[in-house]
């Protein structure tokens, strides 16, 4: 079997980053983590693929001038390590044509809500304000609408009454290590892929 060349971007201390990396150490997954870019040079999640061998790059986008050339650069530098398949680990980052359309049914992403419910940011504040029973965690492919690609896997896990937005967080989190980590072993396979326009 040869296993897909994964990189991962992340923004902050990428737990969902280290979820796969976790995944990708048993021999038959069928995807490596081999590569994990930052826009932020003291995110967290650095050190610790540092830490597992992986390589590692950052890429500030503080210092480009528009969405548009930072995605220039990014696109550039993953084209650079011949990978299969990019997955979005917390990346806080929105992400313009110039970076999705070469990687269209390629890259995919984690969102803390169950898709098309709740896009964007604020997820579990906007969720408890609306008094929902479920709410929970979506894998999907990126595309140029915002939390808006088709959906790969969803994890759903009950709202309690006494719920914060930090408890509920800690709650999806728990079910968005494994999500992830199923998605991209579906994906991976080549038992779920993006049907993309010729």
């Amino acid at each position: 079997m040869q296993r897909k060349r994964v990189g991962v971007l992340i923004s902050g201390r990428g737990s969902n980053m280290q979820a796969l990396v976790e995944a990708a150490r048993d021999p038959s997954y069928p995807a490596e983590i081999v590569h994990v870019v930052s826009n932020k040079p003291d995110a967290l999640g650095l050190s610790y693929a540092t830490a597992q061998g992986i390589s590692t790059y950052v890429l500030s986008h503080r210092s480009h001038a528009s969405r548009e050339d930072f995605d220039t650069a990014l696109n550039a530098h993953l084209q650079s390590q011949a990978l299969d398949l990019i997955c979005c680990a917390g990346f806080m980052r929105i992400m313009t044509p110039v970076l999705i359309t070469p990687w269209l049914g390629k890259i995919m992403n984690i969102h803390p809500s169950l898709l098309p419910a709740y896009k964007g940011l604020h997820t579990y504040e906007r969720a408890l304000a609306d008094g929902v029973k479920a709410h929970g965690a979506t894998v999907h492919f990126v595309t140029p609408e915002l939390d808006g690609g088709p959906i790969i896997a969803q994890a759903a896990v009950p709202v309690l009454p006494d719920d914060t937005p930090e408890t509920l967080a800690a709650r999806v989190l728990k079910v968005e290590h494994p999500l992830y980590a199923k998605a991209l072993a579906l994906v991976a396979s080549g038992t779920i892929h993006m049907k993309t326009s010729p």
